[in-house]
């Protein structure tokens, strides 16, 4: 083939996916045309040319991924896999933004193949592309050995400058210069339009020079249809394996429709007319709606073939390591698959009762104690981890020696929870962030992003209760557990002692989901586990630990369980019987059938709930003949248990209100 017939073939290829996009949008009579018209050629170079991957088993481990940080140009993602051979057939593209389609208004994890992660919120597919680059990094240090490289792939972003205006892009870009990702490379699609118009009207920063600042391979591409510009730029960006790479490509939003270059073309259909326009300027028949030429349906079906051969050289190979490399691979095997080694539960350590522990430090002995059967297990901080206790003492920092498994966030606490959720996606490991409680507001949108994604990351939350003390209520969570016990599908933990705090490590790291704990500061009575059936009843998320009582029934979490154990002693040498019932997880006990829920909590026993927080999420589980104790206020600076006790959680409180309550 000449290079003009090349040529020629690679604009039909590409303006098959671009009318796909149009098309789409015009019958759904909503969308975002513009991006798809501006950003095609690089989608056509990575999907046919760079990509390694098999559309016909989109969850290969070693393959290339490809983000759509703006993920509202997802009209351009589910072209560029539909023209790839992926399973979406044309029908889903037809039905695109519908209910029930496999095309969603931005790309849904799960929901289509060939989407590795959830994007929509600006900027947040950035950083889990920053985390799955790391994902890579880490595992490829732990498994390749000699000539066998069974993890090595590229993570390719596309991004625009909604993305980069984001904090969360400062965030991730920064640590993803740090940590040397050199398999990132990042297109940034630099139209000079944002939705409320020219960028110059908010957005006038050098993007090039805030990248190299960030010690990332920086690149201009003048013309984003010039395709051997863009393919020396890809060649340059993986042959720079020190850095990420940034590749600042000037599109034209909307390119060859008669709205290009206006933000009129960025978030509407283009209309019957302006879509007619459009394929007479780019040469495309007027007439037909979802049409792809045989030639460039052929030229682009090539990706499936090749795909195919890649991936059966990668198997071929992996077949060898097994061979050489025996209890590696079958780690490896184990850990792609999502499945925890045999009897690893049984390093779960059970607390004695002889004193006080705090369960953040439960936590950390608890990590320590599984980290040698749960190698997976791999995260760190946002610049807290003395604080939050969650560091492998055993093993090295990833900055040191990608190998070790101890990630140093810095105070990047949305940019961590993200990343989190990248390396969760990119599968192999079992990934976790931390931070103190009240900093989830920060992340809280990557919290939602990990329970919409149902994503096995974990996020571990400390200091959760005005009981931290004397920091004051700049520090002191109180809304938040409820605020994150709202998102659907993300599992709540909050232990009453060392040893809930170990069964709740175990449910989170069995359950496979988007799980959060929030641990104490403060040092907590321990529970006999053997007596309470400790590890039983956590698995119901909600147990008592005495049942005798017929007048009332005092529920709590966390810190609060150890005062209602106490009231409870002192209603009874006030002759009221109270049962004690702890509720480590409001969502677990949800999930439980009705017989054990009316069993541990009957309808008509009084029900007083006690909880260092917002009282606003206990009424479905008291009744209307119950009450609650927690905080609808800010807490204040002072030692944790006067700050506690000024604020009405306390035995005293908690006995007095058991009273009227009775009464009543």
């Amino acid at each position: 083939m000449s290079d003009q017939q090349q040529h020629e073939l690679d604009q039909l290829s590409i303006n098959a996916l671009r009318f796909l996009a149009v098309d789409a949008v015009e019958k759904a009579k909503s969308g975002h045309p513009g991006a798809p018209l501006g950003c095609a050629p690089i989608a056509y170079l990575l999907y046919h040319k760079f990509m390694k991957h098999d559309p016909s088993e989109p969850k290969w481990i070693d393959r290339d991924r490809f983000i759509l940080s703006n993920g509202h140009a997802s009209a351009l993602l589910y072209g560029s896999l539909h023209l790839s051979g992926y399973n979406l057939p044309m029908a889903q593209l037809e039905q695109f933004r519908q209910w029930g389609s496999h095309t969603p208004g931005h790309p849904e994890y799960g929901e289509t193949p060939g989407v590795e992660v959830t994007t929509g919120p600006l900027g947040q597919g950035f950083g889990m592309a920053v985390g799955i680059a790391t994902a890579e990094k880490h595992l490829a240090a732990v498994y390749n050995r000699d000539t066998y490289n069974i993890i090595d792939h590229h993570t390719y972003v596309l991004c625009g400058d909604g993305d980069l205006m984001e904090g969360i892009s400062h965030e991730t870009a920064s640590l993803a210069g740090t940590l040397g990702l050199g398999k990132l490379i990042v297109f940034y699609d630099d139209n000079l339009i944002s939705l409320d118009g020219p960028t110059e009207l908010s957005f006038t920063e050098d993007v090039t020079k805030r990248f190299e600042a960030y010690h990332w391979h920086v690149q201009s591409v003048a013309d984003g249809n010039d395709l051997v510009a863009l393919e020396k730029a890809i060649l340059a960006a993986k042959a720079e394996t020190s850095k990420p790479s940034l590749i600042r490509v000037r599109t034209v939003i909307g390119y060859g429709s008669p709205k290009a270059g206006t933000s009129k073309v960025h978030g509407e259909a283009l209309g019957a007319e302006a879509v007619k326009a459009t394929k007479k300027n780019l040469g495309w028949p007027e007439d037909k709606t979802f049409y792809v030429p045989d030639d460039a349906r052929e030229n682009w079906g090539t990706i499936k073939l090749r795909g195919k051969d890649a991936h059966a050289e990668w198997q071929a190979e992996f077949e060898e390591y097994k061979k050489a490399y025996p209890e590696p691979a079958a780690q490896f095997d184990r850990t792609i698959k999502a499945e925890l080694a045999k009897d690893w539960e049984k390093k779960i350590p059970v607390f004695p009762t002889d004193k006080p522990v705090a369960t953040r430090n439960a936590g950390q002995i608890v990590m320590n104690a599984v980290a040698g059967v749960v190698p997976e297990l791999f995260g760190g901080a946002a610049d807290l981890t003395a604080s939050t206790k969650t560091i492998f003492k055993d093993s090295p920092s990833f900055h040191v020696d990608p190998a070790g498994r101890n990630v140093f966030f810095g105070v990047r606490e949305f940019g961590m929870c993200a990343m989190v959720n990248g390396m969760a996606a990119h599968g192999g490991l079992i990934p976790f962030g931390s931070t103190f409680f009240v900093f989830s507001d920060y992340c809280r949108s990557a919290l939602r992003m990990a329970a919409l994604m149902s994503v096995h990351s974990l996020f571990i939350f400390t200091h959760d209760s005005v009981g931290l003390g004397e920091d004051g209520p700049t520090h002191q969570p109180v809304e938040h557990l409820m605020a994150l016990r709202a998102i659907p599908q993300l599992t709540d933990f909050r232990p009453a002692d060392a040893n809930e705090t170990a069964a709740c490590w175990q449910l989170a790291l069995e359950r496979k989901s988007a799980s959060f704990m929030a641990l104490s500061r403060q040092d907590l009575p321990v529970l006999d586990a053997e007596k309470y059936k400790v590890h039983a009843g956590v698995k119901k998320g909600a147990y008592a630990l005495d049942n005798s009582g017929k007048d009332l029934i005092l529920i709590a979490t966390g810190s609060e369980v150890s005062l209602i154990v106490k009231a409870a002693e002192e209603l009874k040498a006030a002759g009221i019987n109270a049962s004690v019932v702890s509720m480590p997880s409001f969502k677990i006990y949800d999930e439980q059938d009705a017989d054990y829920k009316v069993s541990l909590l009957p309808e008509a026993t009084p029900k007083l709930a006690v909880e260092a927080g917002a009282t606003m999420g206990w009424y479905k589980y008291i009744g209307h003949n119950g009450a609650v104790i927690g905080l609808d206020r800010f807490g204040a600076s002072a030692p944790g248990a006067i700050a506690l006790e000024k604020l009405g959680i306390s035995v005293s409180h908690i006995v007095e209100q058991a009273k009227k309550l009775v009464k009543k």
